[in-house]
């Protein structure tokens, strides 16, 4: 919009587009998209990747587990495998003393041993 005071222009408003050449736009795509790229490339190859393999790893730990292996619970519980379920297990924390658990709480199969030594 141009308002007139008599025959001053008060507001000059035209404004010329200018072109954009492809090399330009090519440019411009990098920059503004390739942060965003870079820093997904970084979050997957330091984060989701590893934690998939660390999942990989508990499920293959899971399939390997037999009744008399000693285990460590996420809660901390140490105990013997008395039985193994398909979704549960039963852990003999002393003679006697049997608990059920998930077996996905079930963290880590310790050595041949252990709870003796402790």
């Amino acid at each position: 919009m141009t308002f007139y005071y008599g025959e001053t222009n008060v507001f000059i408003l035209n404004a010329y587009a200018q072109g954009v050449s492809t090399i330009d736009s090519a440019a411009s795509f990098i920059q503004t998209y390739g942060l965003f790229i870079l820093m997904i490339a970084v979050l997957y190859f330091s984060m989701i990747r590893p934690q998939m393999k660390r999942q990989k790893e508990h499920r293959k730990m899971l399939a390997t587990m037999i009744r008399g292996d000693e285990v460590l619970t996420s809660s901390g519980m140490i105990g013997k495998i008395s039985r193994i379920g398909e979704v549960y297990v039963g852990i003999e924390l002393y003679e006697g003393v049997e608990v059920t658990i998930q077996k996905s709480s079930v963290s880590t199969i310790l050595p041949k041993g252990t709870i003796k030594s402790l």
